[in-house]
């Protein structure tokens, strides 16, 4: 833009104006560099609008889709036409609170229009990145307000009325309005923010201006149902505490009743969680199985556990197998390999990688330079879980509630050997000792840190290559393996 022109200040407030104004810009030519966009809702904004005034851009009659609808009403030479992509990312970004949104989506359009029909494909593109970070964040606080408006009962004139106040951190109530008035559709509510409010009557939403939070309702009857409900929901057992502040802000907390709860539920969550082991569909825990032994003498320690373990009736998998099959080799064994449950071999033998699967793992030890003799070999399971079919026994993956079951037989075999490092064979090993979100595809082979040893690393089961079809696939996991404990002895021979 040279000195001499002149710049047009123009105000938008909405997207359906702004959508209105950008047509009519668009039309007569105006390119963005000579448009000032003044921010109606801000403050700013406001005293922009009145010392400057606004510019003479009449609104186009008819249906303000007419900006992307390439239906050219005022004469101009050549319609054009936007991407519906484009209109999406509009509508969420004219919900940001940026003052400069207006002048972003502009420029958007002026380049779309302009010969880059395929613009927002190119996510390098300043603009492009610019947009679709705004746009990411307008969805989150939508999605926030979904699921974190709360409803108090008031009782008007006309009976029956349901508030909501709510926070959100852009104008995004004009976006989920519609969404409310679907699900909700036979209340009379209103949800109020500091920006605007929606209102539905039953048959017709009306958007209008902020509220504070004082004009919302402090509490009703129905809060102490929510909350006993919410107390019986929660879950104990998948409590992520970093998660649950990143999506759960506490500036939301004072309009959401349940969260009065959170401190007591989660004090209480080790007791809850070990109760719940204990009953799972109808289940028990080895718990009352296990002796009491001495840290301090290991390989007596383990033969007791061994001994005790022999009569445990801990899950209903005793009954159909032959025996307990406890772990074996050294007890004060710097390494434990882990695994998830002995085979049909290791449960005849009564000892824990017997079998195909034992071969390929001791020659792999082999291979590495780890001498099986100065290592500890247990599962996170102790009996034999399968399928008969005929005369063979084919594995079955034991459940959640069988792992969970057995699980303080492995916790007393590590914390009477305390090893240095463990070395978790497969996906059940891994979520015994990492925890249920551990992904053993993402993080295989890496040093982790868990509550029984300060390095454990996670590899494939060695059953898990052997069953394997397809031979090139079986040879990429079998080298893999092979890296992981080469990885594995590496750290091993490092230790103190």
């Amino acid at each position: 833009m040279t000195a001499s022109e002149e710049c047009l200040s123009v105000r938008a407030t909405r997207w359906d104006d702004w959508r209105v104004t950008s047509r009519r810009l668009l039309i007569s030519g105006a390119a963005p560099e000579t448009i000032h966009w003044i921010d109606g809702r801000s403050k700013s904004g406001r005293k922009q609008s009145d010392l400057f005034g606004s510019a003479d851009v009449e609104p186009v009659v008819g249906e303000p889709s007419a900006v992307a609808d390439g239906q050219n009403t005022a004469g101009a030479s050549s319609p054009f036409r936007v991407p519906k992509a484009f209109l999406n990312l509009a509508r969420h970004v004219s919900c940001h609170r940026s003052p400069g949104r207006w002048e972003l989506l502009y420029r958007l359009l002026w380049r779309i229009t302009g010969g880059e029909k395929h613009l927002l494909t190119n996510a390098a593109d300043r603009d492009v990145h610019t947009a679709t970070k705004l746009e990411k964040s307008v969805s989150r606080d939508a999605h926030k307000m979904k699921a974190f408006v709360r409803f108090r009962e008031i009782e008007d004139a006309e009976g029956k009325r349901f508030v909501a106040w709510h926070r959100s951190d852009h104008y995004t109530l004009e976006l989920v309005a519609d969404f409310f008035a679907r699900r909700f559709d036979v209340m009379r509510w209103a949800i109020l923010t500091p920006d605007e409010s929606a209102i539905w009557d039953g048959k017709k939403l009306t958007m209008g201006d902020g509220a504070p939070r004082s004009d919302a309702p402090e509490a009703d009857e129905l809060e102490e149902v929510w909350k006993t409900y919410y107390a019986n929901i929660f879950n104990p057992a998948r409590i992520k505490l970093n998660a649950m502040r990143a999506e759960m802000p506490k500036k939301h907390w004072a309009t959401m009743p349940e969260t009065a709860l959170i401190d007591d539920l989660v004090r209480n969550a080790p007791t809850r969680v070990e109760t719940m082991i204990r009953h799972a569909e109808g289940g028990v825990s080895a718990r009352p199985f296990l002796p009491e032994v001495s840290t301090g003498e290991s390989s007596q320690s383990i033969a007791r556990l061994r001994e005790a373990a022999a009569v445990c009736q801990g899950c209903d998998l005793h009954g159909p197998a032959t025996q307990t099959v406890f772990g074996v080799g050294n007890p004060n064994a710097k390494l434990v390999l882990v695994g998830e449950q002995p085979g049909d071999r290791e449960d005849l033998a009564g000892e824990p990688f017997v079998g195909p699967a034992g071969q390929l793992l001791r020659e792999t030890l082999n291979d590495v330079g780890l001498d099986p003799a100065e290592l500890y070999i247990t599962n996170s399971v102790k009996h034999f879980k399968f399928k008969p079919t005929g005369k063979r026994r084919l594995h079955v993956k034991p459940a959640a509630r069988e792992v969970a079951a057995c699980r303080p037989w492995l916790e007393a075999e590590l914390d009477v050997i305390r090893p240095k490092m463990v070395v978790a064979l497969g996906a059940t090993a891994a979520g015994v000792l990492l925890g249920p979100g551990f992904r053993l595809l993402k993080s295989r082979g890496q040093v982790q840190r868990s509550d029984h040893a300060k390095w454990t690393i996670a590899t494939y089961h060695p059953s898990a290559i052997l069953r394997v079809p397809n031979e090139a696939t079986r040879e990429t996991m079998r080298q893999a393996f092979l890296e992981d404990l080469h990885f594995a002895a590496e750290h091993y021979r490092m230790l103190p």
